[in-house]
């Protein structure tokens, strides 16, 4: 590595975070979310940290799935929006995969592309998000016909809830949903991190931990580290330059920073392409050397300019967290306008990564 940047990955941290998630969850059994490249986080790391804590696992493609299967990983995991065509469906018996099936197409695939072996499906109720899922008038006839498919398997049936993490809540989703998953039967599947830390009365059989495992909180009101989260993401990146500035001189592009004063500022090898977001706010917080300060100016592509003025002693090879233990992901992504989640799963390929735990 030469360009001074760096993405920490702290398995230790998403272990902690698993474990803090079954001390307050009431489900039976915990599927950790590993989509997106577990948020960011390497999805074959990720299982691997979680092997022996998780009862299964939760993610979108099934690439991922194979890659887990061939790595030796021989947890249920789920595909949570099920085949996208009829030979990831065949693939999906072929590796003892389970997945969502919310589309008539869905269970044709499924049932013409089985014969390797029943497969376990998970049948997903809209019950309010309208994304994905049957209509709960449906759910009736499309049960009964899943049963009648001996290359099916129904086992699970599940919901999103679309606001668990605010004060909507999940009351109206729930009286949609639950009087159907106790006439179906079948296990339960529901509750998302904020359902998991917010409405006990969601969690049923199986739940889904998904930012909570990363140590980023769900919730507006508090950051991960405040409800008893460890961040197992860090970025950061070094001074590779020190400006002195007089009053009236403007920062980087669009001129968006004007110095009111005479400051010193460092430039950090970070940027947009390197996933840092290019809206984040005049005096987005950053870490210099372990002390408290903000970015200056507009984020550039490689590079962006944090204010030195209050630390003489930071200089060319000062270390800059941009978010990770003293720099709370949560408050980086509210000075972008946007959510931890977005600013983990948006860290380019570029940055190179070191696993810590």
């Amino acid at each position: 590595m030469t360009r001074p940047i760096r993405l920490e990955i702290d398995l230790s941290a998403i272990r902690h975070n698993f474990q803090f998630t079954r001390q307050h969850a009431q489900a039976r059994r915990l599927f950790a979310v590993i989509k997106a490249n577990a948020y960011g986080h390497g999805v074959l790391d990720t299982a691997k940290a979680l092997a022996d804590l998780a009862d299964g696992f939760a993610l979108l493609n099934i690439e991922d799935a194979v890659a887990l299967r061939e790595a030796g990983i021989q947890h249920p995991i789920a595909l949570l929006e099920g085949p996208f065509d009829a030979a990831e469906a065949a693939a999906m018996a072929e590796y003892r995969l389970s997945g969502a099936v919310h589309s008539l197409e869905q269970m044709d695939w499924l049932a013409k592309g089985s014969a390797r072996g029943a497969v376990e499906v998970w049948l997903k109720v809209n019950s309010g998000m309208n994304r994905l899922g049957f209509p709960p008038a449906r759910l009736n006839e499309i049960q009964a016909r899943l049963r009648t498919m001996p290359q099916l398997r129904l086992s699970t049936i599940m919901t999103h809830f679309s606001s668990a993490d605010d004060d909507y809540g999940v009351d109206e989703q729930w009286r949609r949903f639950a009087p159907l998953a106790q006439a179906s039967g079948l296990e339960t599947s529901a509750a998302n991190s904020a359902a998991l830390l917010r409405h006990p009365h969601t969690h049923g059989d199986i739940g889904r931990p998904g930012i909570i495992l990363y140590g980023a909180s769900p919730f507006d009101s508090a950051t991960g580290t405040e409800l008893g989260l460890r961040p197992a993401m860090t970025l950061s990146a070094d001074i590779i330059a020190v400006q002195t500035l007089q009053s009236g001189d403007a920062v980087g592009y669009g001129r968006r920073f004007i110095a009111g004063q005479a400051m010193r500022i460092g430039i950090v090898a970070c940027g947009y392409a390197d996933g840092y977001p290019r809206i984040a706010a005049n005096g987005t917080p950053v870490a210099v050397d372990g002390q408290a300060s903000g970015t200056v100016g507009r984020i550039s592509m490689d590079m962006l300019a944090v204010d030195l003025s209050h630390l003489p002693q930071a200089g060319v090879g000062s270390r800059v967290e941009l978010w990770g233990a003293q720099v709370p992901i949560e408050q980086v992504a509210a000075a972008a306008g946007t959510i931890s989640y977005e600013l983990m799963c948006a860290v380019a390929t570029r940055v190179p990564r070191v696993l810590r735990g």
